[in-house]
């Protein structure tokens, strides 16, 4: 492999994975959860934002919906 790259002469392309970008969000979460997710995180060598990113999506994938009872 060369030490170095003439990269002058290539053509621009458009990023062909720009639609599957993550977006930057501010989620107010528990303590508890953030703590939960850490110890995950530690355990499976995930960062813990990822872990909770894989939680969602798996959420989204199988179209779990949140059973709310409310107390009466």
């Amino acid at each position: 492999m060369k030490k170095e790259y003439d990269l002058s002469k290539m053509k621009k392309r458009r990023n062909p994975y720009a639609s599957r970008l993550k977006k930057q969000v501010t989620i107010r979460m528990g303590t508890d959860i953030i703590a939960y997710f850490k110890t995950l995180a530690e355990e499976s060598g995930i960062p813990y934002q990822n872990l909770i990113n894989l939680y969602l999506r798996d959420c989204v994938e199988h179209h779990r919906k949140l059973s709310l009872k409310w107390a009466s």
